[in-house]
């Protein structure tokens, strides 16, 4: 990791030389701009993100648009020479990046970024790879709602200066920003500008006819055996099939240690998507 941070400091030095407009515009406006806040009593304070938070957040467009990484073994370059990773660790063949912070640090912030800058790379870049739908995925319910405190009414985009204002470098930011928020099974009618499905783990595993396993995070459903789906309590929207219908999906899962061993149901079910 230490030789990826030397790069992107570099990178960060050189004023993000070699990355689309869209990028170059979204990092100097979240970092080398004042986002002044008035505060209740009149008094202003200038809101600026951490220093973990902007290197997480410059870290993976970095790795996307100058390294452009495609699997683990682009990676796999930044292990230092006495390491020893291989590629054969890795199971999965799908592009990762995977974010370490500590707890308190503000990941939902780097989600809220990360999330911000796909979707206008996807609008704004004629060749982009992104998207402009998003899987967000909780481990359990109490995540799942200390998340929705954030997304509801994607209110963490207009609290916080994610948005750039209309008119910077002539894009219009704000009126362009149109996703709707789709939370657990609760889904609303499809957006062909964006969407983010916020859910826990559970609705979106691989097939209904999953079988618990030991393995599992919750094992009630292993050792008691499946709860019947109720007429009022359960819905029976398949949140599952319905991403895994979506051509372009961008897929952030919350407490990712939690997919460290591909036997896993929650690994399966991500490689599935």
């Amino acid at each position: 990791v230490h030789l990826l941070r030397k790069q992107v400091k570099d990178w960060r030095d050189s004023g993000y030389d070699g990355v689309s407009e869209t990028s170059k515009t979204l990092l100097n406006w979240w970092f080398n701009n004042d986002h002044p806040v008035t505060h209740a009593d009149g008094s202003i304070t200038d809101f600026q993100y951490y220093f973990a938070q902007r290197e997480a957040v410059e870290t993976i467009i970095y790795l996307h648009e100058n390294v452009k990484v495609i699997d683990k073994h682009d990676m796999m370059r930044f292990a230092s020479e006495d390491s020893p990773i291989s590629p054969q660790m890795f199971e999965e063949s799908w592009r990762r990046y995977v974010i370490k912070m500590a707890t308190g640090t503000g990941k939902t912030k780097v989600m809220s970024l990360i999330l911000a800058w796909a979707y206008f790379h996807k609008k704004y870049e004629e060749d982009s790879d992104l998207a402009k739908n998003f899987l967000l995925i909780a481990p359990n319910i109490i995540v799942l709602d200390r998340l929705r405190s954030d997304f509801d009414g994607l209110k963490i985009f207009s609290e916080d200066p994610i948005i750039p204002e209309n008119g910077t470098n002539g894009k219009n930011w704000k009126s362009d920003f149109q996703l709707t928020l789709h939370i657990q099974d609760n889904i609303n009618a499809l957006n062909p500008d964006g969407n983010i499905f916020l859910t826990n783990i559970h609705r979106v595993y691989e097939s209904k006819d999953t079988q618990p396993s030991a393995d599992d995070e919750n094992t009630l459903d292993y050792f008691l055996g499946e709860k019947p789906t109720g007429q009022t309590t359960d819905s029976q929207v398949d949140l599952g099939g319905i991403v895994r219908d979506i051509d372009e999906l961008i897929v952030i899962n919350d407490e990712a240690h939690h997919i460290h061993d591909s036997k896993l149901a929650w690994f399966k079910s991500i490689e599935d998507i």
